[in-house]
C-alpha cells in the first residue's frame, strides 16, 4: 500500500473554518499563501498557539503545514487552524489522541455568536426603561 502523500483536518471556530493539511517537512507554515508572521500579524502568541499540537506531540519540524481559513476574525481563524493541525495529526498518528485530549485541543469550542432578537438592541441589550 502506497503512503499517505499529506494528512488532513478540518478545524472550526465561532464561524472560521480551516482546511489544514500536513506535508513531510521541516516544520513551515502557510496559511492562505503567507507565512504565520505575514497572515496573522507580528504577534508571538498567535505563532505560539498555532504551533501548540506539533510542539505537544513533538512533531514540530516534521511536517510542513498548509491551512487555508475563512470566515471569523484572527483569534477565531488561529483557534481554528490549531483545531485543524491536532485533527491531521490524529489522521498521522492515533495514539496522540490522549496527548491532545488532555490539552484540549480535540474539543471544537462550541461558543458562537448569539443572534439579535427583535425589540431589542444586541442579542441581549434593552432598550432604556423610560417611566414617564
Amino acid at each position: 500500500m502506497t503512503e499517505k502523500r499529506y494528512y488532513q483536518g478540518t478545524g472550526r471556530r465561532k464561524t472560521a473554518v480551516a482546511r489544514v493539511r500536513l506535508f513531510p517537512g521541516s516544520g513551515e507554515f502557510l496559511v492562505n499563501g503567507k507565512s504565520i508572521t505575514d497572515y496573522f500579524g507580528h504577534r508571538e502568541l498567535f505563532a505560539r498557539e498555532v504551533a501548540r499540537p506539533l510542539e505537544l506531540t513533538g512533531n514540530a519540524s516534521a511536517f510542513n503545514v498548509l491551512a487555508k481559513v475563512r470566515g471569523g476574525g484572527v483569534a477565531g481563524q488561529v483557534t481554528a487552524v490549531r483545531h485543524g493541525i491536532a485533527r491531521a495529526l490524529l489522521d498521522v498518528n492515533a495514539e496522540l489522541r490522549p496527548t491532545l485530549k488532555k490539552a484540549g485541543l480535540l474539543t471544537r469550542d462550541p461558543r458562537m455568536k448569539e443572534r439579535k432578537k427583535p425589540g431589542l438592541k444586541r442579542a441581549r441589550k434593552r432598550p432604556q426603561y423610560t417611566k414617564r
